[in-house]
């Protein structure tokens, strides 16, 4: 049996980081400013995998990025996964030379589903992460692309079946509604989507304690639970979230 993951993410904006609330981008800091408050060489003892996303919402600065990115995990050896701003195969090589283990793509897979599938036959399924970004309107799932921007034009289960077919390997279901409000998962729509998926799924937008994680993981069919919450888990709130999971029974590594 899979072990289940617990992972946090970080939102990286023109060479700093941000904290979200529904898709709205406030800016907390530079690296130093992540280095003091939130030291990643212990963080990395709680968590299974590290997402670390450029939601830069013009031209990004890959180079630069990338740089940011070897300064905060240089002392760092769990799976890295990296994304945002990806167009073309050649933006996926740069960020697997600087580390990546996975990318995580959103918007290509309705821009260029070619590309999409030559990532897949280059780097293997496993590499390759669709973040499905979802509102809920009126009862419906809608879901989105270009950060919430773009609403697509798939019901849920076509869009499933489409990224399944493209020969992704994982989902990230993040629900805007729910992003950076603390007040937990969409568990009805979780259930939901993984009734008619056939990939592993992991839960983010609105995790804000470790109960969320518990019942994010209690779902049969997630094989993962996110935050991007640096302040409700700054300082040892990922260690005690682990520890509190642990307890509980779920099946994780244990350290």
């Amino acid at each position: 049996m899979l072990k289940k993951r617990l992972i946090f993410t970080l939102l990286y904006k023109d060479g700093g980081f941000c904290i979200s609330r529904n898709y709205r981008l406030q800016r907390v800091g530079g690296v130093e400013w992540l280095e003091a408050n939130y030291k990643f060489s212990d963080v990395a003892q709680s968590i299974d995998e590290l997402v670390i996303l450029d939601v830069s919402r013009g031209v990004s600065d890959k180079d630069l990025f990338c740089s940011v990115v070897s300064q905060i995990t240089q002392d760092i050896f769990i799976p890295l996964v990296l994304g945002g701003r990806i167009k073309t195969v050649q933006d996926v090589d740069l960020l697997v030379r600087n580390g990546a283990d996975k990318v995580i793509i959103n918007t290509l897979i309705s821009e260029d589903q070619a590309v999409i599938k030559e990532l897949v036959e280059t780097y293997g399924s496993q590499c390759v992460i669709a973040s499905v970004d979802y509102r809920i309107t009126d009862g419906e799932m809608l879901l989105y692309s270009e950060q919430g921007r773009k609403r697509l034009d798939y019901t849920v289960e076509e869009y499933m079946d489409l990224l399944y077919d493209l020969g992704i390997g994982e989902v990230f279901l993040n629900s805007i509604d729910r992003d950076g409000t603390g007040q937990g998962y969409t568990l009805d729509i979780a259930k939901r989507v993984v009734a008619v998926i056939r990939l592993p799924v992991v839960l983010a937008g609105g995790a804000g304690n470790k109960y969320h994680f518990e019942e994010g993981l209690a779902i049969k069919g997630v094989d993962g639970v996110s935050t991007a919450s640096l302040f409700n888990f700054i300082g040892n709130g990922l260690p005690q979230a682990r520890e509190h999971l642990l307890d509980k029974g779920i099946n994780m590594a244990k350290w």
